[in-house]
């Protein structure tokens, strides 16, 4: 099965993938209801001989597409899962190009539209050569990545064993907006993104006069307490080489300045990248915040939300991934991460019950230079070029690992 033929008929396709993605790019939407990407995606897939599942709480698209090589009766047929998320963000798209999101508040920030449109593609090349695979490929069109809920709902939905059988191994790409490295993907081995919890916390005082604090118990100085005590914990209380980072994003006290006001509130991100450091962060930060309360008489609410888990890709999956790479684009299209990345991804949940891999591609614009915007920024623009490169390695890492997996 050539190599170089899938990357030529992934570029015959260009001009049918980029038209796709310009169209998704102009009506995005938001969350776990994306009825018109969906629409979309089935009128896309419409031709192609495969079975299409439809999410029940969400507008997901889940199809699998039978090889026909081999033994079609044969009850351990392998399956290789392919997935691209297709929700947007709540921004108002700053970028300029002829194809900006049609809809206020709304843009494909983060390539969503992007991973949409090669998985189609892919879908296309893939069924023209299903002849050749002696196993099945579920292709997994998600939405509400942004939320890092939609994956765990088409898990709860059955989409890891759509096929009829538990899936043999899962592979996800995402581009990026800046990098400078326009083509070059990017993988690595194990702890590969971060969790990813949120903190809400309240804290609650008695108001008053800004002439006379002491007749009033005043929230605000407690509350920046608070913030920069958990700063300090980060330091002092966890390890350097297992890091975690709070930041904090909202915050919200009163309305006038000589008014004392009953409470105050923020809000923080909180990224770990092991389980370890998310049980401590857990147990801290009660601890630390109801003592600054308590110490200053005042009382605290606190709203620990635990969201996405830390990704972690297979380490003989990724070096999988990086030979295909090698195959396709040559050596030199490929860069070992050294660390993990600071965002955090709900492939994690499929990662964590199917070895797989999940793969940077670098989108930044031809023409962007080194001031190139990164991912949801309003600014944020990405690289037509690299949809076939999408397109071609979805392909390939199907191709090759149900050959592989036949051959076992």
């Amino acid at each position: 099965m050539s190599v170089a033929q899938i990357l030529a008929d992934a570029r015959e396709l260009h001009s049918d993938i980029v038209r796709l993605r310009h169209d998704l790019h102009r009506h995005p939407e938001l969350g776990l209801e994306l009825p018109r990407t969906q629409e979309k995606v089935l009128e896309a897939l419409s031709d192609l001989p495969l079975e299409i599942t439809l999410g029940k709480g969400l507008t997901s698209v889940g199809a699998v597409l039978r090889g026909t090589a081999g033994d079609p009766s044969a009850v351990d047929r392998p399956t290789v899962l392919l997935r691209a998320d297709m929700d947007a963000l709540p921004l108002q798209e700053e970028t300029g190009v002829d194809f900006s999101s049609e809809v206020a508040n709304r843009m494909h920030a983060c390539g969503h539209d992007l991973h949409t449109s090669m998985l189609v593609g892919a879908a296309r090349l893939l069924a023209e050569r299903r002849h050749q695979l002696a196993g099945d490929v579920v292709l997994m069109f998600q939405p509400a990545e942004e939320q890092l809920a939609g994956a765990p709902m088409m898990i709860e939905e059955g989409i890891l064993d759509l096929s009829g059988r538990r899936a043999d191994a899962a592979y996800g790409l995402h581009v990026f907006s800046a990098g400078g490295n326009t083509g070059r993907f990017e993988t690595k081995p194990g702890v590969m993104m971060s969790a990813a919890d949120a903190l809400f916390v309240k804290v609650i005082g008695r108001g008053g006069h800004g002439s006379a604090p002491h007749q009033a118990k005043d929230p605000v100085p407690v509350m920046a307490e608070m913030i920069l005590g958990l700063q300090h914990m980060v330091t002092r209380q966890f390890n350097a080489h297992d890091p975690v980072v709070v930041s904090v994003g909202m915050v919200k006290a009163g309305e006038a300045i000589n008014v004392i006001p009953d409470t105050a509130e923020f809000g923080a991100s909180l990224r770990m990248y092991s389980d370890e450091a998310r049980s401590k962060m857990q147990a801290a930060i009660p601890r630390l915040l109801k003592g600054i309360a308590s110490a200053h008489g005042l009382e605290v609410d606190i709203n620990y939300h635990v969201g996405g888990r830390v990704t972690v890709t297979d380490e003989v999956q990724t070096s999988f991934a990086v030979d295909q790479i090698a195959e396709l684009f040559g050596e030199e299209r490929h860069h070992r991460l050294a660390a993990p990345l600071g965002g955090s991804e709900d492939f994690a949940d499929v990662l964590a019950l199917i070895p797989g891999s999940f793969i940077c591609l670098d989108a930044t614009p031809l023409d962007g230079g080194p001031d190139a915007a990164f991912n949801h920024s309003p600014r944020a623009t990405f690289d037509d070029s690299v949809l076939v490169d999408g397109t071609a390695l979805y392909t390939q890492l199907a191709v090759a690992r149900l050959a592989q997996l036949a051959d076992a």
